[in-house]
């Protein structure tokens, strides 16, 4: 039976704040951890008005200090945003700080509109296309010291920080299958091209150090609650949030509303649910059909579940519905 996780953004929902936000990803993760889901990933975003995890690596120091046995990590760094040295010395120090417990998820994408990446990057085209060499660097600065080594992360060096790569097309997946690391693709927003991705990975691994054979985790958007109709409802944070992203109209993390009637049009209704076609929302006896069937299709050993819902109560509740479906499916398999 596959693993769970959490993926969480720190959404600063309208009327919230950034403090709160923060406090509730800690919150989030603590019941995480209670509830026996093996990590916590944040992610990193730029330039959002309702997202608080930019700081990644600050949240993820956050959100560890406030938990025991939970893995932390980040879903993803986006590596071209940032040196693979500092990078290293962040994570390093988050290794020194919190012993087996930090996971470095790498992607590629500028995680925000290009005029703030242009901020972030300030040589974009370069950025973008030493990703792979940047991950050999930056493994190689988490790895043991070389003898003629020239540059030395301290912290960072010898820490063997675990290194995934993100994906949400066949870039990375051809890639973490050359590299022998392990994958997670993003069909929570980008369900296109999952299964295809999925299959490159499997098919080009290589065999490495680090991994012995492929490891899959795949992220999905879930919303559980009692019944599918309150999923259903609360599930509208999200589809309100996805039409003002498409609109280029970013704001806060929005409360749900009784219908999407007059929010959005035909088309954003196609695109909204197109990107959300892997979405698992419902009740428990709806979510727990769709997770099987999901698994099935994609065989992943790890699933990754981003719950972007308003109230934090609910939140909760959702998180603890989805721990319920997955030891029940792991009784009957």
């Amino acid at each position: 039976m596959a693993t769970f996780s959490v993926l969480d953004l720190s959404p600063i929902t309208e009327g919230g704040s950034v403090a709160q936000s923060l406090e509730n990803s800690r919150l989030l993760a603590q019941a995480a951890e209670e509830n026996g889901y093996k990590r916590f990933w944040l992610a990193e975003h730029h330039g959002m008005k309702g997202i608080a995890s930019a700081a990644t690596s600050i949240v993820i120091s956050h959100v560890a200090a406030g938990t025991k046995t939970i893995r932390v990590g980040s879903g993803g760094i986006m590596l071209p945003n940032h040196s693979p040295l500092v990078i290293a010395e962040q994570f390093g120090t988050l290794a020194a700080l919190y012993p087996g417990r930090i996971d470095l998820g790498l992607g590629r994408a500028p995680g925000t509109d290009m005029r703030t990446a242009q901020a972030l990057r300030r040589n974009m085209e370069a950025s973008a296309n030493n990703f792979p060499n940047d991950v050999v660097e930056l493994q190689a600065l988490l790895g043991p010291i070389a003898e003629d080594q020239k540059i030395i992360a301290v912290p960072g060096s010898d820490t063997n920080v675990p290194i995934w790569l993100l994906g949400s097309s066949h870039y990375s997946a051809h890639l973490a299958g050359m590299l022998g690391l392990p994958f997670a693709f993003a069909s929570h927003f980008a369900p296109d091209m999952l299964l295809s991705a999925l299959e490159i990975y499997r098919e080009r691994f290589t065999p490495s150090e680090t991994l012995d054979k492929p490891h899959v985790m795949v992220g999905v958007m879930g919303v559980a609650a009692a019944t599918d109709e309150e999923a259903n409802y609360l599930f509208t944070s999200m589809q309100q949030s996805f039409v003002a992203l498409r609109r280029n109209a970013r704001g806060r993390f929005p409360a749900p509303v009784a219908s999407m009637d007059g929010l959005w049009s035909s088309d954003e209704k196609i695109f909204v649910d197109h990107a959300m076609s892997y979405a698992i929302v419902g009740g428990p006896e709806t979510i727990r059909r769709k997770i099987e069937t999901f698994l099935d299709q994609t065989k992943a050993d790890e699933l990754i579940i981003s719950m972007p819902i308003f109230d934090m109560d609910a939140r909760l509740k959702s998180l603890r519905l989805f721990a319920e479906a997955q030891q029940e499916l792991a009784k009957a398999a």
